[in-house]
């Protein structure tokens, strides 16, 4: 694990490599997935059964096979041991109290020529949520994804989940029956993507695709956008843990709250700022000696040497700087005050506020969404919530006397673009 220090000379260069990393662009990939695409668009159904019986080496035989009923999501669901049903239910709740904040609203107002202005706000008709799959997957995603978008009121959600040689955790498939998940298709990929996108004979066109998964998965999303909407291009996981060597800072949780991040994948980022050599030194002594005992441990070490990072900064200003400059998908504040650097804190997807908030309770139970922007998307993006699953409308109605004075700057205003036609459907009106 690398360790970087903010007075060395080529420091600046260092966190550019570090930070260096594409999730959709090689060339090959994006070749491939723009094949499995046109398979989908071509021979639907039949391209979908083919391609997850060769990804997925599934031993279904038809579309039919792929396709759980509402039976199978309630008896998953029924045969959980009551302390993973208790504590399911416990994160599905607080995922819809957090959420339900998030509605809006239509609105109008009067302006002062009596004209009615406003907003509608109208709920999406069908989404479709990509669920990581396999016995590695993940039943949290199922509740982030599909909980905001019934509290946005979307009539009707499609769940994808791949199922690697026919297995499925029954966890995902007990989240899914919390979240009144509307139908569920076991396939993944590109192709399921593509087959949301695009609609087959038997998997109905979505309007927008949501959800994390690998990288196949980041490129026919990019690919169909436009064609649906999507949530955003998600990169591997980032946490970025920021201390100051207080006194009630424990190097050994510190250490943990990275590793969570390394042993999702060998390409997650961990970073670690601090203002303290001593803390950074006792830290990465702790993230040794917890990886002799972890059991992801061949995977967080490899994303540790990838992309991790050990930085050193010599004052909270020079901190701040670096967490806005790395915009990360988590945050970690380890002070006595954190609502102290909050003002300051521009770019992140979520940030977790004093040593009691680890980043592992965000991702279960916290209640915001965990699908958040990465790779310093946070610059400009939100994570996902009962807003992507809604869209507005512009209302104008102008009254008869209110039209007239914007008729009157309107036809001003189109003559000087060129546009008679314009120009003159609006002098009708003044």
């Amino acid at each position: 694990m690398r360790t970087l220090t903010s007075t060395d000379a080529n420091f600046d260069s260092q966190l550019s490599e570090l930070l260096a990393f594409e999730t959709v662009n090689d060339k090959d990939l994006l070749t491939t997935v723009d094949d499995i695409i046109d398979q989908v668009r071509s021979t639907g159904d039949a391209a979908v059964l083919s391609l997850t019986q060769k990804f997925d080496q599934h031993p279904a035989s038809s579309m039919a096979e792929l396709e759980l009923t509402q039976a199978a999501l309630a008896e998953a669901f029924a045969g959980l041991d009551a302390e993973v049903k208790e504590a399911l239910t416990t994160a599905a709740t607080r995922v819809q109290d957090f959420h339900q904040r998030q509605v809006q609203e239509t609105w109008e107002y009067k302006d002062q020529l009596g004209n009615r202005l406003g907003q509608k706000v109208t709920p999406l008709d069908r989404v479709g949520i990509y669920v990581p799959g396999g016995l590695a997957s993940y039943p949290s995603s199922v509740l982030m994804n599909a909980i905001p978008a019934k509290v946005a009121g979307v009539p009707e959600v499609i769940m994808v989940v791949p199922a690697p040689k026919g297995e499925l955790n029954p966890l995902v498939l007990a989240a899914a029956h919390l979240a009144k998940v509307d139908r569920v298709f076991t396939i993944g990929g590109a192709q399921a993507v593509a087959a949301l996108a695009y609609g087959t004979e038997t998997i109905p066109q979505v309007d927008k695709v949501t959800g994390p998964g690998n990288k196949y998965v980041a490129a026919a999303k990019r690919a169909v956008f436009g064609q649906v909407g999507i949530d955003m291009i998600a990169g591997p996981s980032e946490v970025l843990v920021y201390a100051e060597g207080e006194a009630g800072d424990r190097a050994d949780w510190l250490a943990m709250d990275l590793l969570s991040q390394a042993e999702h994948d060998t390409v997650a980022q961990a970073i670690f700022v601090t203002t303290s050599q001593a803390q950074l030194d006792e830290v990465a002594a702790k993230i040794e000696k917890a990886l002799a005992e972890l059991p992801k441990a061949d995977i967080a070490r490899a994303a540790l040497e990838n992309r991790g990072a050990l930085i050193l900064v010599k004052d909270r200003a020079e901190g701040i700087s670096v967490i806005n400059r790395v915009a990360p998908e988590h945050l970690e504040l380890s002070l006595d005050d954190p609502d102290s650097v909050i003002n300051d804190i521009r770019h992140a997807g979520a940030i977790f506020m004093g040593r009691h908030t680890p980043e592992a309770i965000g991702d279960y139970c916290a209640g915001p969404n965990h699908v958040l922007p990465t790779s310093g998307t946070a610059r400009f993006s939100s994570p996902l919530g009962v807003y992507d699953f809604q869209k507005k409308t512009s209302l104008i109605y102008c009254s008869e006397s209110g039209s007239k004075p914007l008729a009157q700057t309107a036809d001003i205003l189109a003559q000087r673009e060129d546009l008679e036609a314009h120009a003159r459907s609006a002098r009708y009106r003044s």
